[in-house]
C-alpha cells in the first residue's frame, strides 16, 4: 500500500497534498506552516521563480552526472535531508525512516535536536548522519550535550543559531498545536477524523515504544510529546553569543557548522571562529517573518567568504531550484518539509520516492541546460527575471 501510494506522487508538491489529507490538522499545520503572515516562507519559494535559465544546445551531455563532493566526500547528488523537529510525530519512526532512506541513496541526513527518537538509535541506522543542535541556556548543558553527541558517534555537528527567542507562530495556536500537545476534545476529534495516522503512527508508536519524549534537546531526556501539565524546557537562548560557539569549537573535535546564517558578515565570522561551513537559512520562514530568502543572499555570501562551504535551504521543491542555488554560489542544498510529508504518507517508500524524483529531475534538467557536471554551473547560466 505504501509503495503504491508513493508512486502516485509525480513531484515533491504532491506529497504535501497527500499529507494534508493524512495528518490531523495540528500536525500538518506544524509541519507546513511558518510564522505570523508566512511572508518569509512564501518568499523562499518566490525567489526561485525570479531566475530563468539560459540553456546551451548541441552539447554532448551523455556523460552528465549530478554527483557532488562536500567535505571531501562524494555524494550521489548535491542535496541532503534537512533537520526536522518531531519527525516521528508526523511519520512512524520518522527519524529512522528519513536517515535510512538517505543512507541508501547516498545523500546526507541531519537529525534534529527536537527529535523524538534517541540519537544513539539514529546513528546506528546511519553512521554517516549529522546532528543538529539547539544550544542550551548555560555552558554546562552545552558541554554535556556536545559530549553526548560525540559519544554517540556523530562526526558532524550543526548548531542552529537563529532561535534567540520563540517566534510568533500564530498558525500553531489556531490549529491547536503545542509542545507538548495538550489533551483536549478538539485533539481527540482531530485524531478520530484521521484514523490511519492515529492507529498507524501515534498509537503504534505508543504501544511499541511508550510515550514519545523529546530525546535529544539536552544530554538528558526531555518532556513527553503529550501531557496536560508538563511544559517543554526551551531554556532562554537570548544571551547566547559567539563565545558559546568558541566554547563548542574548543570542545568538539569533529566537523562543525552553524545553521541560520543570513548576513555575509556572520558567515565571515563563522569561518574566522573555526567553523567548517555555514547553512544559509531563515529556518524555513519559521523564525523572524520577513527575513530575506537565502537564495537572494547567496551571491553576496559567496563573494564574502570565497571558497568556504555554503549550504542553502528553504523553498527548494524542484531539481531546477537546486541548479539555480548552485549556480548562484551554493555548494549543496537541504530539503526539509517535502521529505517529511513523504515519510508521513508512505513511510520509507515515500522518502525513497521523493529522493528518486529529485534525482530524476536533476538528471533531466542538467541535460536540458547543457551541462555535464555541477562544476559547470554559474551565474552565466541564469537570467534575472524580476527585481
Amino acid at each position: 500500500m505504501s509503495e503504491r501510494r508513493a508512486q502516485r506522487a509525480l513531484c515533491l508538491d504532491d506529497f504535501e497534498v497527500m499529507s494534508r489529507r493524512h495528518l490531523p490538522r495540528p500536525i500538518f499545520g506544524y509541519v507546513a506552516g511558518a510564522t505570523e503572515r508566512n511572508a518569509a516562507l512564501d518568499d523562499n519559494a518566490r525567489a526561485y521563480s525570479e531566475w530563468g535559465f539560459q540553456p546551451r544546445v548541441l552539447v554532448d551531455v551523455s556523460k552528465r552526472s549530478p554527483k557532488a563532493t562536500l567535505f571531501g566526500r562524494e555524494w550521489a547528488a548535491p542535496f541532503g535531508l534537512a533537520p526536522m523537529g518531531m519527525s516521528a510525530l508526523a511519520a512512524y519512526r520518522g527519524d529512522i525512516v528519513l536517515t535510512e532512506a538517505a543512507r541508501a541513496a547516498n545523500v546526507p541526513a541531519i537529525l534534529s535536536g527536537s527529535s523524538l527518537i534517541r540519537m544513539e538509535e539514529v546513528i546506528a541506522a546511519n553512521p554517516d548522519a549529522w546532528f543538529q543542535a539547539y544550544l542550551p541556556g548555560d555552558s554546562r548543558r552545552v558541554e554535556a550535550l556536545v559530549d553526548r553527541v560525540a559519544r554517540a558517534g556523530f562526526g558532524t555537528l550543526m548548531l542552529t543559531v537563529d532561535t534567540a527567542v520563540l517566534p510568533n507562530r500564530e498558525n500553531n495556536v489556531r490549529n491547536g498545536f503545542s509542545t507538548p500537545l495538550k489533551p483536549s476534545l478538539r485533539l481527540l476529534w482531530d485524531g478520530m477524523t484521521h484514523p490511519e495516522w492515529s492507529f498507524m503512527t501515534f498509537l503504534r508508536t505508543w504501544a511499541k515504544f511508550g510515550m514519545p519524549h523529546f530525546e535529544n534537546s539536552f544530554a538528558e531526556r526531555g518532556a513527553p510529546i503529550l501531557a496536560r501539565n508538563v511544559e517543554r524546557d526551551f531554556t532562554a537562548r537570548d544571551h547566547l553569543n559567539w563565545e558559546h560557539l568558541a566554547l563548542i569549537r574548543r570542545r568538539w573535535t569533529g566537523r562543525l557548522m552553524i545553521k541560520g546564517v543570513i548576513h555575509p558578515d556572520d558567515a565571515v565570522r563563522a569561518r574566522e571562529e573555526g567553523c567548517d561551513g555555514v547553512i544559509v537559512s531563515n529556518h524555513g520562514g519559521r523564525q523572524l517573518d520577513g527575513t530575506t530568502s537565502p537564495l537572494r543572499l547567496l551571491p553576496a555570501m559567496r563573494a564574502a567568504v570565497g571558497d568556504f562551504p555554503l549550504i542553502v535551504d528553504g523553498g527548494i521543491r524542484r531539481g531546477t531550484d537546486i541548479l539555480k542555488a548552485l549556480a548562484l554560489g551554493a555548494d549543496f542544498v537541504l530539503i526539509g518539509r517535502p521529505m517529511l510529508h513523504a515519510a508521513a504518507v508512505a513511510g520509507r517508500a515515500g522518502v525513497d520516492r521523493a529522493i528518486s524524483l529529485v534525482k530524476g529531475e536533476l538528471d533531466r534538467n542538467m541535460a536540458l541546460l547543457g551541462v555535464n557536471s555541477l562544476a559547470e554551473l554559474g551565474p552565466h547560466c541564469l537570467v534575472r527575471l524580476a527585481d
